[in-house]
């Protein structure tokens, strides 16, 4: 007997009946046997090592592509997962230990242990030894009655608990050696491709995400094909720990949280709250400039709203409620709602369109405690929230406008970005037509630019589906930030509508975008981006006045009082501490500029200027140093 296998080439042979994808390979080259970690098989995910019974079309999935990588490290999570039981025995019991981006972690629970960094090197030390081991990693089909005596036998009840829900009769393992573990699957044929990984931390999670159930411990790893690109993450890591915007925010004096005022809420101080203020004013300015309107809606509104619009049974668990005078209310999780009420408010004709509605507006959701992290993940945060309603015929040219904007505003702060299309959920409101229309329409306008993108099956909006726009920051890795939401659903919903030039009423179509995002999450990510070392024009301190003796400390103040005057954003230091001190406080401080004033800049009038880098520019008047502090700004904006 044979199968004919269609190669990666395109080119089709008969192999004997049984032939793996692993021994197709080998037949290609060793070179591509010894890098194939799994297999498509007609468009299915499976290990390299089983058999195929039947024509097929062969896709080899090797360690070099994103999808060999992952199961690269899910393979990974097992080898930890073998790794602990081998330490601590019964004392632990394993859950469940995906890959995630960069890596991937493995929760286990015990009562009686506590893991704590200092032990990662012995996990690693095991770890290592059973990957020399050189142990095949085998798939098995038992049935479901099969797998929970075994799991229950080996005191796993959270296998056991997994296992009863799923639907399934027959489930998959997967073994090396001695461990035994729940998977789906596919894995690396064997152990030995394990050589270069690193535990990284350990956290807390909730068994399933869910609060009310048991308390796990996840420790955090990656690993890599080669020892070198482990390198090079783990230098980036230790780099991104002097860039973690929570450290750096209290250092600079920017924001805090107060387990006291409540989690996921920062509280702004006097220089994080100029920061953002600059921010806003940008956006105002910039929205103004490309036609938006701003507005201004309400915190809360009532509940029969938002049960109109679909929040309430979409997106309830995500909001806060109260009642007031026996009337319940919502606190608004978005801006959408108000910006609809203005358009609603008055008859409008399609002369009136496109209309677009900002909005900085402050928005509250209910983020699980777990995923709460600094900036990035709050539970109170402000949008630079628009919602453009306009003609289908308007529809693309409005889209790309938006990405003219997003392409703004990213080389302002110097961003490269990659977008991707998010489609219908599974959880969603509107009929199949509208939302064709409307990820037809957001493919279109992408496509008309040329830019490169992916599609993010499943992922869009409960009303739409949405173009994400991910960042990338100086240690290149991605975060979401802008965001166009195409919507022909809340119009209906809301009965909005315009007089079209056929003197009939007709439905306008609404955009939902965000710039920026979340306020908080950009701050975040520009402390990082830059080290806290801000450009001139955002910087919330530019200039420091720091005087050589008490001499000068008369002539400094009148600096500082002529900057201030002159709209410079600046301190002084006059007390009575050596230079190289206030010199070394005020570059920790990430100051852009240090105005230093000894006996012959005030004899002669002038500042002598020092950049953060500990450059010295030539003395210069206050005026000249005011000049030099605008055109650094202007060379952003």
């Amino acid at each position: 007997m044979a199968v004919q296998i269609e190669l990666p080439d395109g080119q089709k042979k008969e192999f004997p009946d049984g032939v793996t994808p692993l021994e197709v390979a080998r037949a290609i080259g060793e070179k591509l046997a010894r890098e194939t970690v799994a297999a498509r098989v007609n468009g299915k995910l499976i290990d390299a090592t089983v058999p195929l019974a039947e024509d097929a079309r062969l896709e080899l999935v090797t360690l070099s592509s994103p999808m060999g990588l992952d199961v690269f490290r899910h393979s990974a999570a097992h080898l930890m997962a073998h790794a602990v039981k081998d330490l601590y025995g019964d004392e632990v019991q394993v859950t469940i230990g995906p890959s995630i981006e960069n890596g991937f972690y493995y929760d286990f629970y015990s009562e009686k242990h506590i893991f704590t960094p200092e032990e990662f090197d012995k996990i690693e030390k095991r770890m290592a030894e059973l990957a020399a081991a050189d142990m095949p990693i085998q798939r098995e089909v038992v049935g479901r009655d099969e797998a929970i005596e075994l799991f229950r036998s080996m005191g796993e009840e959270f296998k056991v608990e997994l296992i009863r829900d799923l639907p399934d009769e027959q489930v998959s393992l997967y073994r090396q050696g001695d461990f035994v573990d729940l998977c789906r699957g596919p894995h690396l044929p064997s152990t030995r491709f394990l050589k270069a990984f690193k535990l990284t931390s350990v956290a807390g999670a909730y068994w399933r995400g869910n609060e009310k159930n048991a308390m796990l411990q996840r420790i955090y790893a990656t690993a890599f094909p080669d020892k070198k690109d482990l390198k090079v993450y783990l230098n980036r890591l230790e780099e991104a720990k002097k860039r973690d915007h929570r450290k750096l925010g209290k250092e600079l004096e920017l924001f805090s949280f107060s387990e006291e005022a409540g989690v996921g809420l920062p509280i702004w101080h006097p220089k994080g709250a100029l920061l953002r203020t600059l921010l806003e004013d940008f956006e105002r300015k910039e929205h103004l400039r490309r036609g938006y309107d701003i507005v201004l809606g309400p915190q809360i509104l009532r509940t029969e709203l938002w049960m109109k619009s679909g929040h309430y049974n979409n997106y309830r668990e995500n909001m806060y409620f109260t009642e007031i005078d026996e009337q319940g209310y919502g606190i608004k999780p978005m801006n959408c709602l108000a910006h609809m009420l203005i358009y609603r408010s008055k008859m409008r004709s399609y002369r009136d369109l496109p209309l677009r509605f900002f909005e900085l507006g402050t928005v509250h959701r209910h983020e699980k405690s777990g995923v709460l992290h600094g900036l990035l993940r709050v539970r109170e945060f402000t949008q630079d929230d628009a919602h453009i309603f306009c003609t289908p015929e308007q529809l693309n040219d409005e889209i790309l406008g938006v990405l003219q904007f997003v392409r703004d505003v990213m080389g302002i702060f110097g961003f490269e970005y990659e977008m991707e299309i998010s489609t219908r959920p599974e959880k969603s409101i509107g009929s199949d037509a509208d939302w064709e229309r409307a990820t037809q329409a957001l493919l279109g306008a992408l496509e008309a630019t040329g830019q490169p993108f992916e599609i993010n099956a499943g992922d869009g909006a409960f009303y739409g589906p949405k173009i994400d726009v991910k960042l990338k920051d100086a240690l290149d890795r991605r975060w979401q930030c802008a965001t166009i939401q195409c919507d022909f659903t809340l119009p209906d919903r809301f009965d909005l509508t315009y007089v079209g030039k056929d003197g009939e009423k007709h439905r306008p179509v609404m955009l939902h975008r965000v710039i920026l995002g979340a306020i908080e999450r950009f701050v975040g990510v520009l402390i990082e981006h830059f080290e806290g070392r801000f450009p001139v024009w955002l910087a919330p301190v530019q200039a420091v006045v720091m005087n050589v003796t008490d001499n000068q400390a008369e002539y400094a103040g009148k600096v500082f009082d002529s900057l201030r005057q002159s709209g410079i954003r600046v301190e002084k230091d006059l007390r009575n501490e050596k230079l190289s001190f206030k010199i070394r406080e005020a570059q920790q401080a990430k100051v852009p500029f240090m105005l230093v004033i000894g006996d012959q800049e005030m004899a002669a009038g002038t500042v002598t200027a020092r950049m953060r880098d500990g450059k010295n520019l030539p003395p210069m008047s206050s005026g000249d140093f005011c000049s030099l502090v605008r055109r650094e700004c202007e060379a952003y904006k």
